[in-house]
């Protein structure tokens, strides 16, 4: 699996975002550094699950996609008197 990165801009909004958690639901300041650490944390040990799940939803819809495709092909077979 290749490394999960985010560019700068995904990255400040997630840090800005566990930043808000931390006050408004901690009641807690988090600083930049630890909120970055945190971010990474999460990332590099949980990501991956996520990552994962994406990808196994992700072939269920297509599946079932190739099914009604598969479906829809049987409903316009010809009938051969051969």
């Amino acid at each position: 699996m290749t490394e999960i990165k985010f560019s700068k801009e995904q990255k400040a909004r997630l840090v800005r975002r566990i930043q808000l958690y931390f006050q408004e639901e901690l009641d807690q300041e988090l600083g930049q550094f630890p909120a970055e650490f945190l971010l990474d944390f999460f990332t590099e040990e949980i990501g991956p699950s996520f990552y994962n799940q994406g990808l196994y939803d992700a072939q269920a819809v297509f599946e079932s996609k190739m099914e009604g495709i598969a479906e829809a092909i049987y409903e316009i077979e010809k009938t051969s008197d051969l």
